[in-house]
């Protein structure tokens, strides 16, 4: 689930708007797979945000939804598409979708409370429960139980305010992160200079970072290029799970750093999850260049992957 719509959840909870909500549940015959995508709709057709699942599908889940509020019953819909239709919703050829329309149960994500959980749905009864989250994706599970996977958003948190990190910040907002900037400096790390960051925290960098969760939802990167910042964040970074640490400079500079360390006593697996040089080598130089090299390493780091062109595999 994206960034946005975990935002939008938490609007509509907050504001107590009755609304339906409908799932892309299933998809056959089409690819890629986009199950989970979700929509909102409340009485007489409002679109609540910009989260839609696209095309004739949407208009299908419009014309539903006021008789799914009034009846308060769940409806499963399920749509024949073309080749264009299914291009409209992102889908690379035509087949059949299915989805699952509901009133939204503000409730319901209330208890989930920000952790990873699943909500298992069955489609027939419209009857809800929480359960441990599985592996992989929310998936129909069987033909009645609809298990959707809620992972909060991550949150890269980035020290050094740095010109990559500027581009850095808009690159990841855009692909559903949440955004930290940290860094000494005020007048670098301003909501002048980065007006999509989520949080920017001033002050000692090494006692910030020594006050602050890292885990597997928060990937790190280090853009100060300064070591009395590197050294004291990577010490704190590699003591935790995140699930992405990495560190500009060169090839020589993030080899002196590691030896120092090294020096301190952390362990040699543990120094080879900093990942340095940063990035995925995609050729350019300019800091926008820079920063997406970094966003999208940290993509393939997550997804398992090594960034290698689809081409090649």
């Amino acid at each position: 689930m994206s960034h946005e719509t975990f935002e939008l959840i938490d609007q509509l909870r907050r504001s107590g708007k009755r609304s339906t909500m409908a799932t892309l549940i299933r998809t056959i015959g089409t690819t890629p797979r986009k199950e989970g995508t979700k929509m909102f709709v409340g009485e007489g057709g409002a679109i609540f945000g910009s989260v839609t699942i696209g095309g004739c599908v949407d208009a299908k889940v419009i014309e539903q939804a006021d008789d799914v509020l009034r009846s308060s019953k769940p409806r499963r819909i399920e749509l024949q598409l073309g080749d264009e239709e299914a291009w409209e919703i992102g889908l690379t050829c035509g087949g059949a979708v299915e989805v699952f329309v509901e009133p939204f149960d503000a409730k319901l994500y209330a208890l989930a409370g920000g952790r990873p959980v699943a909500i298992a749905t069955n489609v027939v009864t419209g009857a809800h429960a929480l359960i441990e989250p599985p592996d992989g994706k929310s998936r129909m599970l069987n033909e009645r139980i609809y298990v959707e996977v809620l992972r909060p958003p991550s949150t890269l948190i980035i020290f050094g305010a740095s010109a990559v990190a500027i581009p850095l910040v808009t690159f990841a907002r855009t692909l559903g992160f949440r955004t930290t900037i940290v860094d000494g400096r005020a007048r670098f790390a301003s909501r002048e200079r980065f007006p999509d960051a989520d949080d920017i925290r001033v002050g000692i960098v090494s006692e910030i970072a020594g006050q602050m969760q890292f885990g597997p939802a928060t990937p790190i990167v280090l853009v100060a290029h300064d070591y009395k910042i590197d050294v004291p964040v990577l010490e704190k970074a590699l003591a935790s799970d995140a699930p992405y640490i990495g560190l500009l400079g060169s090839r020589r500079r993030g080899a002196t750093i590691l030896q120092m360390l090294r020096d301190a006593g952390v362990a040699e697996s543990q120094l080879s999850r900093v990942h340095t040089p940063i990035g995925l080598d995609l050729g350019g130089e300019s800091a926008a260049d820079i920063a997406l090299s970094i966003i999208s390493e940290i993509v393939a780091v997550t997804h398992g992957r090594n960034g290698s062109p689809l081409s090649a595999r």
